[in-house]
């Protein structure tokens, strides 16, 4: 089964600096599995400013074929509007994208920090998209 996600900048920043850990599961999911990122424009710009940011020291190769690979299996979504006030601003986008691919079919924002975000059962860790990967196998 294939699930659609679109995957919180911090998602892959862990993935990046841990690719054993659960974050580095999802991507590798991402890039290989059974979630089909879900992605546009303004987000691609937000994962390459963050990654190429000093402070992560990731080598430009592995930026350069990590970001590939989500393209070369993404579906690429334009952000509709939303009513609801998120605390950071800049998470806006990923919402957006979420609640315009759920008007086609079931879509997941996979993030670190639910804070951020309204409670919902399609916004879920890293962990959480993991389980409901597992369960669809079985």
């Amino acid at each position: 089964m294939k699930y659609y996600a679109i995957l919180d900048t911090n998602v892959l920043v862990s993935a990046m600096l841990k690719a054993g850990s659960v974050p580095g599961l999802v991507a590798l999911e991402a890039m290989s599995g059974d979630i089909l990122p879900v992605l546009n424009d303004e987000i691609l710009a937000e994962y390459e400013d963050v990654l190429r940011r000093p402070k992560f020291r990731f080598e430009e190769r592995a930026i350069r074929v990590f970001l590939e690979e989500l393209k070369r299996r993404a579906v690429y979504v334009d952000a509709g509007s939303v009513e609801e006030v998120l605390l950071d601003e800049e998470d806006v986008i990923f919402y957006a994208v979420l609640m315009e691919k759920r008007k086609e079919e079931e879509a997941y924002l996979v993030t670190g920090n639910l804070k951020h975000f309204p409670v919902r059962t399609y916004i879920v860790t890293p962990r959480e998209m993991l389980d409901i990967i597992q369960e669809g196998r079985e």
